[in-house]
Parts: C-alpha cells; sequence; structure tokens
C-alpha cells in the first residue's frame, strides 16, 4: 500500500488527513494571514484532491457545475441562512437608528435603581443582543454604559461584564446570527428547536458569566472612565442616539472577528433621519423583538402538536418560517420605527444598505466552511473521525463541544469555529438518528466551543479591551473568564439537558 493509498482508505490516514487540513486551515488564516473564506477554499479543495475526488466531481465541467461538490457545497447552506441573516442585519440597524437602545437602557436603568444598574445593563445586553451582532452591540451600548459607571460612581468592569455576557450569549446560542444558524442549517434542526435550547441553555450561562462573574471582578478590578472616550464625558443624563460604522475585519460579525469604528451620539444624531424624533417605548422595541421569536417557536409547537393538511398548521408554519417572521418584524420595525416617525423610504434604504455591507463576508466564510465540510463527508474522513469518537466512547455532545472550542482557540474566529466543526461532526449525527431537541442541544455545544477563552487572536477581545479602557492583562482577567465561563455553563446545561430528552 502507497501512502497516498494509505491516506486515502485507512482510518489512521483519513484522520491524519483531517489533521493536516485542519492544521493548514490554521497556518493560513493565522500565520499568512489569509482570508478565512479563502483559506477554507484552499484547504477543501486540496483535502479533496489527496483524497482522491475526480475534478469533475469537485469542480464539474465547462458545461454543468451545478451538481459538484464545489456548488452543492456553498449553496447548500446559504440558500438557508442567506435571507436569515441579512434580514436580522437590517432589523438591527433600524432599532439601533432608531433610538430604541438607548430608550431600553433608561428604562431598566429607572426600573432597577442604582444598586441594580449592573443587572440593568445585563438585560439590555440580552435584549438588544437578539436583533443586532456583537460589535454593533458594544458600539451602541458603550456609552450608555460610560453613563450609567459615573452615575454609581464604581468601576467600569462592573457595568460592562453583564451587558457583554448579554451581548455574547444571544450572539452564539440565539437565531438569527450567523453561528447557531449556520449549525443549525449544517446539521438539520429547526429554527424553533435552536430559539428554545438556547434559551435554556444560555439563561443560566448569562447568568453565572454576567451576573456573578461580572459582580465578583467588578468589584476587584477598578476602572474609570476616561474623559476621552466616547461618552466618557457625557454629562449624568441619557445620552442620544448611538449608532456604529461597522468593518468588521475578518467579516465575522461575531466575538471573533474583525475591529471596528464608532460614531457617537453627537455625530450620529443630525445625520439620520431616523434618530431625530423621540425615542421609541420600550414596549414596542420589546414587540418587534419578540414577533420573530414568537412566530418561530409557535411554528415549531404546531408541527409537532397539530396534525398535517390543518388551515392553522399551514398558517403557523407559514409565518414561522425564519425568513418570512423576520421578513413581517423587519416590515413592522419600517413602519413604526421609520416610516410613521417621518423618516422617508430613501433614508430607510440608505440604512439598510449600509447595514449589509459586512453580510458578504459573513456568507463567504459560511459558504467556503460549508464547502470544506462537504469534501470532508464525500472523502470519508468524517466518517473516520466518527468511528474513532465512537471507539474511544466519547458522546457526539461532547466531541462537538471539545473540536469547536480547540479551533476557536487556536484561530480565533467563532464562525470558522463553528462551520469547521459542524462540518466534521456531520457524518456522526447523519447517522446518529437524533432528535430534533438533541440536534439543537448539539447546535448549543457547537456554539458553546466557538466563544471559549477570547484571546489576542480574536479581534472581540481588542474591542472590549479599548471601549472599557482595560489593559491586555485586565482583559484577560475580566473578558477572557467571562467568555469561558459563559462556554463552560453553556455546555454543560446543554449535557445535562442531553440526558433528559
Amino acid at each position: 500500500m502507497t501512502f497516498l493509498d494509505w491516506l486515502q482508505n485507512d482510518t489512521a490516514g483519513l484522520l491524519t488527513l483531517a489533521a493536516v487540513s485542519v492544521a493548514l486551515l490554521l497556518i493560513m488564516i493565522m500565520r499568512l494571514r489569509l482570508e478565512p473564506f479563502i483559506a477554507l477554499i484552499v484547504t477543501g479543495v486540496l483535502v479533496a484532491l489527496v483524497a482522491g475526488v475526480s475534478v469533475t466531481d469537485l469542480v464539474g465541467t465547462p458545461i454543468k457545475a451545478s451538481d459538484s461538490l464545489f456548488e452543492t457545497g456553498f449553496a447548500g447552506i446559504l440558500g438557508h441562512i442567506a435571507p436569515i441573516i441579512g434580514l436580522g442585519t437590517v432589523l438591527g440597524a433600524i432599532m439601533e437608528r432608531s433610538g430604541g437602545a438607548d430608550a431600553l437602557t433608561e428604562r431598566l436603568l429607572r426600573l432597577f435603581g442604582p444598586k441594580g444598574a449592573p443587572l440593568a445593563m445585563g438585560v439590555t445586553g440580552l435584549v438588544l443582543g437578539i436583533p443586532v451582532f456583537f460589535d454593533i452591540g458594544i458600539f451602541v451600548l458603550a456609552p450608555l454604559v460610560y453613563v450609567a459607571a459615573r452615575r454609581g460612581g464604581r468601576s467600569l468592569v462592573l457595568y460592562a461584564m453583564p451587558m457583554l455576557a448579554g451581548l455574547s450569549m444571544t450572539h452564539a446560542f440565539l437565531p438569527p446570527h450567523p453561528g447557531p444558524v449556520t449549525a443549525g442549517g449544517l446539521l438539520g434542526v429547526g429554527m424553533g428547536w435552536v430559539i428554545a435550547m438556547g434559551l435554556l441553555c444560555g439563561i443560566p450561562a448569562w447568568l453565572v458569566s454576567g451576573v456573578w462573574w461580572g459582580s465578583f471582578i467588578g468589584r476587584r478590578i477598578q476602572v474609570g472612565v476616561p474623559e476621552d472616550l466616547p461618552g466618557g464625558a457625557a454629562p449624568a443624563a441619557a445620552p442620544g442616539p448611538a449608532g456604529s460604522a461597522r468593518d468588521t475585519g475578518d467579516g465575522d460579525g461575531d466575538p471573533g472577528g474583525g475591529t471596528a469604528g464608532v460614531r457617537t451620539a453627537e455625530t450620529a444624531g443630525p445625520q439620520t433621519a431616523v434618530g431625530v424624533a423621540a425615542p421609541p417605548s420600550v414596549a414596542l422595541i420589546s414587540s418587534i423583538i419578540a414577533v420573530p421569536l414568537v412566530l418561530i417557536l409557535a411554528a415549531t409547537v404546531a408541527g409537532v402538536t397539530l396534525p398535517e393538511g390543518t388551515v392553522l398548521r399551514d398558517v403557523l408554519v407559514l409565518l414561522g418560517t425564519p425568513a418570512i417572521a423576520l421578513t413581517l418584524s423587519v416590515l413592522l420595525a419600517l413602519y413604526l420605527l421609520g416610516i410613521r416617525r417621518g423618516t422617508s423610504m430613501a433614508e430607510l434604504g440608505r440604512i439598510s444598505g449600509e447595514s449589509l455591507r459586512p453580510v458578504g463576508m459573513i456568507l463567504l466564510v459560511v459558504g467556503a466552511g460549508a464547502f470544506f465540510g462537504k469534501v470532508l463527508q464525500t472523502t470519508g474522513v468524517g466518517d473516520a473521525l466518527a468511528g474513532s469518537m465512537t471507539a474511544i466512547g466519547l458522546p457526539v455532545i461532547a466531541s462537538a463541544y471539545l473540536i469547536s472550542a480547540a479551533l476557536r482557540i487556536a484561530q480565533g474566529s467563532a464562525t470558522v469555529a463553528i462551520v469547521t466543526t459542524a462540518g466534521i461532526i456531520g457524518p456522526t449525527v447523519a447517522a446518529g438518528g437524533y432528535s430534533q431537541p438533541q440536534l439543537a442541544l448539539i447546535v448549543v455545544a457547537v456554539s458553546a466551543g466557538s466563544i471559549i477563552a477570547s484571546h489576542v487572536n480574536d479581534g472581540g477581545f481588542w474591542i472590549v479591551a479599548k471601549y472599557f479602557n482595560m489593559t491586555v492583562k485586565q482583559t484577560l482577567m475580566t473578558w477572557t473568564v467571562l467568555e469561558t465561563i459563559l462556554s463552560v455553563v453553556g455546555f454543560a446545561a446543554a449535557a445535562l439537558v442531553w440526558a433528559v430528552v
């Protein structure tokens, strides 16, 4: 048997090929600074050729390529997630520019009082984190955190950590964010189950990492609000609407991607028509956020409890299709937060267009990751890895978490960790006959692994350090530990639920 035959046919050879492919991927991303989507394409093509996949199967022919690994790998996942991510991005942008985040925060600060201000910031991050990306949430809420810290006269860390935990939890565990949507699409689980299990596992993780750890470490690390930070010199009154100018380095749109600028309240207000009027009510903002979640969950329940062919079931399933549910929510936001408040359709179109610019890179990374996973499945690498995990008795949910965590720590991007892990464990999941709740818990495990131990190779690490005035050591002691607690508790909750479903 030649070395090439060993790589293509022997279990040990296939596992070696898998290890080399992941190492090559990490070298290209970390050492060569190649864009993740390019690195994923190159690695996928090389693995396919070494594993003996024919050129025709890999890329098709000049006449027809629609059945090739390359096109089916990209198209299969993008058809599922592209509308969801795009609509979710537009919804978040409209809510951000309307001043809804400011209104929500101010209401919660009044409700919880001065002593409960850290918890109020955490709840704000939790609610606002559903429709907006992690980095955008920071840009919008940072000036409000500064004001809360100045009012309370305590460490900035005490107010920032609960808010960051809320943003990170929703980004990691809940649609319409790219991670859970991508993992759910690759593993074939309904978004309703992803939402249900994400909330079930994510809320305890947020409480431990944001509320408990944030309170613990916030009393031990003193960080002030300097005058030169955006919003740092704000008086003890509510700031105006805050926005952001997004430039997400590797395009993840997650705690694993890139750096970004900020547009402060002073510069945002006069330029944005949607932010000129008085902020919308908290009830209105909460209702718009709740619409897609309620519709998706209702469709999931209807699909389980109602017989096929009934009118009610069909209506609920239609309205609860994630793309349809988000479309309805976006239309509501366009009217209630825009047109009804005097914003022209031209201005709303401009806001929507600006918000969608970073989405292209997200979709490229996801599509390339799906292609890479398709290659691993076709070549038998995934089956070999699945067999090995079965042989050592490691449950699939634990394998999913450990693989995702290792990839996250090594290369920093949550999205790359998720799409690569989903591709690797895909054959095991497909052959396991798991129920929808179990598949959703596997998605939670993959997502939890993808946020562990944010450190210096993660763009989110530097965003947190910059916006909350912390040194590298302080950021490691606060944010890195927070992300690790959020990851571990989220996975532990998933493992506990797995034992009973």
